[in-house]
C-alpha cells in the first residue's frame, strides 16, 4: 500500500490587507447578495468574477420551489460572464454570503461541488489558474486554484483512453 497526501494552501486576510481590485471584487460580490432571490432557504449568495481584461461580471444565487432548477451564484457569474465575453477567461472569483436574518457571514463559505466542477471547468477551457476569494466578516481566505478545493478532480482528459 502506498499512501498520498495532499496539501492545499488558502491565505488568510483581513478585508483591510487586500489590494483594491480584490476589495472592489468582495464589494461586487457583496452587494450581489441583494440580488438573490431565495425564497425557500432564506440563504443569499452574491458572486463577482474578474475577466483577463479586468472587466467584472457579478452573479447571485436564483432559487425555484423546483429546486433543482434553481442556481448558485458562482455559476450565475460564470455563465453570465461567458455568454457576454466568452473569448475572455476567468482570472478570479469573490463569493459572499448572507444568513436568513440578511447578515453578511462572519466565516466564509466555500462553493459546492458543481459549482468547483465549473470553476475547474474554467481553468481548463483557458489554461489559467481562478483565484477565489471568500468574504467572511473575519477574514476573507483566498485560494490560488479550485484544484486546492477539488483535488484528485475529474477533467475532460479523464474521458479520454490512455
Amino acid at each position: 500500500m502506498k499512501k498520498r497526501n495532499i496539501d492545499i494552501s488558502i491565505d488568510i486576510y483581513d478585508e483591510s490587507e487586500l489590494n483594491e481590485t480584490d476589495k472592489t471584487l468582495v464589494h461586487h460580490a457583496i452587494a450581489a447578495t441583494h440580488n438573490s432571490y431565495s425564497p425557500y432557504s432564506h440563504f443569499s449568495v452574491g458572486a463577482c468574477v474578474l475577466l483577463d481584461d479586468d472587466t467584472m461580471v457579478i452573479g447571485a444565487n436564483q432559487e425555484n420551489a423546483a429546486y433543482p432548477v434553481g442556481l448558485c451564484a458562482e455559476r450565475s457569474a460564470i455563465f453570465a460572464a461567458q455568454s457576454q465575453y466568452p473569448d475572455k477567461a476567468v482570472k478570479a472569483i469573490a463569493i459572499a454570503a448572507r444568513d436568513i436574518s440578511g447578515q453578511l457571514l462572519s466565516k466564509p463559505i466555500t462553493p459546492c461541488g458543481s459549482c468547483r466542477q465549473v470553476i475547474l471547468e474554467m481553468e481548463q477551457r483557458y489554461n489559467n489558474d481562478v483565484r477565489i476569494l471568500l468574504y467572511g466578516r473575519e477574514c476573507v481566505y483566498i485560494v490560488r486554484t479550485i484544484k486546492d478545493l477539488l483535488p484528485l478532480s475529474f477533467v475532460a482528459d479523464d474521458m479520454r483512453t490512455h
